[in-house]
């Protein structure tokens, strides 16, 4: 099935040397959470260039063992990175202009003096948008002029997902960008004939976007080369669903619950809380976990393989998903219909772990955590996400288990993650009691470096690794928060400013980690 067609591993990803023992626990350590797109960069958004090198520099003279990162495949709607057009492919956002320019694939003059948004802390996703596809075309045009073979290499040994991917963004291309479920029927249900004939008439356009992902990834195996070089290994994310315009359901449709016009009966999505009274309604299709389990989950086997060895460790989103998940009905305007209904569980991390061994992974165990979650966490022995925040939230935070003071070994300790305000912004965000519990836990009575008190205080747990947002090493409000969860417009915006992480500010966070044991 889906594992047996992809019996070569990628030229472009190394093994993982760690795969076979836990990397987390060993001592304490520490890490930022940043994501690429944040890095500053002349071009709009970051990228995977001299920016990136220089943050593993101050990474390094911090101390920081990891650097986390979001999901780095291409986005689509809302610009969310848990939102992709593929879970294998590369954002071809993070390529680096200035680096292909010093292969002679671009002119400075062909994208230096192009609109990519006037505001440095924010990215215009609409600017670069239109800017950077004429630009990277141009790059591809030259690249095709004298293929390399390592090029040629590189397409054969991910044929079993860059194949349908480089069709699927092909004929995107030529339906103005509409969702897949709208394009022909011939084409919805990948009639072969009329897919072969496509082949042949789009072969330049079909290139285009393989080159693209060489390119892409060979930019990030140097970068990751770079970083773990220098001591820092990479924290990436596997969301738990894939988006239904998507090339994953547009070629394996019998994986998820749709019916016979391909479109999904019921959708993912999170039950009505403290948080949101109408739930949370991500809208992705849902898994056929009957389907994958008579398949022997490969479809999960080669996704989960893939990715730990893109990165040094992997972040499962949602864990609790694979427990039970959340069902809403297709066409609902929220998510109050919902229900719950039964997952794979600890099936699919034992098939996955007999299949290609132990990996280094962490999963989210943030949401409605149930006896059976807690168990599903433990049996797999991953550790599991304790979030500072949470403790002092009286809406439905979980209170004790989120402080500190019991934090278990096992686990990775935030003040917040992207999903959360920073540490700066919860202090005027959140309710004045949960405030005022919060100063009286961190043992003041101002927000005067609110940031370095929580920070503080995740450090000084017994967490095995510890990671902080990168606002809030630069104390930074909510207008620099990353997401706030049901909400489309204002999200995966923020930029650090050119010359944010200094020296001084490298040498402060060593200092700091030195004294509870975190610094590598």
């Amino acid at each position: 099935m889906y594992l047996m067609q992809r019996q070569k591993r990628s030229s472009v990803i190394k093994k993982n040397k760690d795969s076979e023992e836990k990397i987390m626990m060993k001592s304490k350590c520490s890490g930022v959470l940043m994501h690429l797109s944040s890095l500053p960069s002349e071009y709009g958004i970051g990228t995977m260039g001299v920016e990136a090198r220089k943050f593993v520099d101050f990474l390094e003279a911090a101390g920081q063992s990891y650097w986390q990162m979001l999901p780095i495949c291409p986005t689509s709607y809302g610009d969310s990175p848990y939102q992709s057009f593929s879970t294998y492919a590369g954002n071809l956002y993070f390529i680096d202009l200035d680096l292909l320019c010093e292969q002679g694939l671009l002119l400075p003059e062909e994208y230096k003096e192009r609109d990519w948004g006037n505001d440095p802390k924010q990215v215009d996703y609409g600017k670069i948008y239109e800017s950077r596809y004429p630009v990277l075309r141009k790059a591809a045009e030259r690249f095709a002029e004298q293929i390399p073979e390592s090029y040629e290499t590189f397409c054969r040994n991910n044929a079993y997902w860059l194949d349908d991917y480089a069709l699927f963004m092909a004929l995107k291309e030529a339906h103005d960008g509409k969702p897949w479920q709208e394009w022909e029927p011939e084409l919805r249900n990948r009639d072969k004939n009329v897919l072969d004939l496509v082949l042949l008439q789009c072969m330049k356009k079909i290139q285009f976007w393989k080159i693209m992902q060489y390119l892409f990834f060979e930019q990030w195996k140097a970068l990751r080369t770079y970083a773990n070089e220098h001591g820092v290994k990479i924290i990436g994310d596997l969301p738990i669903y894939v988006s239904l315009d998507s090339v994953d359901v547009w070629a394996h449709p019998e994986l998820f619950q749709l019916d016979g016009d391909k479109v999904p009966r019921e959708v993912a999505g999170c039950p009505p809380d403290g948080f949101s009274a109408d739930g949370q309604l991500w809208g992705n299709p849902l898994f056929d976990w009957d389907y994958m389990e008579k398949d022997g989950y490969s479809w999960w086997v080669a996704r989960i393989q893939y990715l730990c060895n893109v990165y040094d460790m992997l972040r499962i989103d949602h864990f609790r998903g694979f427990d039970s998940y959340f069902a809403i009905p297709y066409g609902d305007a929220n998510a109050q219909r919902g229900h719950w209904k039964q997952g794979p569980g600890m099936d699919l991390f034992s098939t996955v772990e007999q299949k290609i061994g132990k990996q280094n992974i962490m999963a989210e165990d943030l949401g409605y955590m149930t006896d059976s979650v807690k168990k599903l966490l433990s049996d797999s022995g991953f550790p599991g996400i304790k979030l500072l925040q949470f403790a002092f939230d009286s809406r439905d935070g979980g209170g004790d288990m989120y402080l500190p003071e019991n934090y278990p070994e096992n686990c990775v300790a935030y003040t917040g993650t992207h999903d959360n305000d920073t540490s700066v912004g919860w202090v005027t965000s959140a309710e004045p009691e949960d405030v005022k519990q919060a100063f009286r836990y961190l043992h003041t009575d101002t927000a005067e470096d609110i940031n370095w008190k929580m920070m503080r205080a995740i450090w000084e747990s017994a967490a095995g690794l510890t990671i902080v947002q990168a606002q809030d090493l630069l104390g930074l409000g909510s207008w620099s928060r990353m997401n706030t969860p049901s909400t489309v417009g204002k999200n995966w915006k923020w930029r650090a400013l050119k010359g944010s992480f200094t020296s001084e500010l490298s040498e402060k966070i060593r200092n700091e980690i030195k004294i509870y044991g975190r610094c590598r």
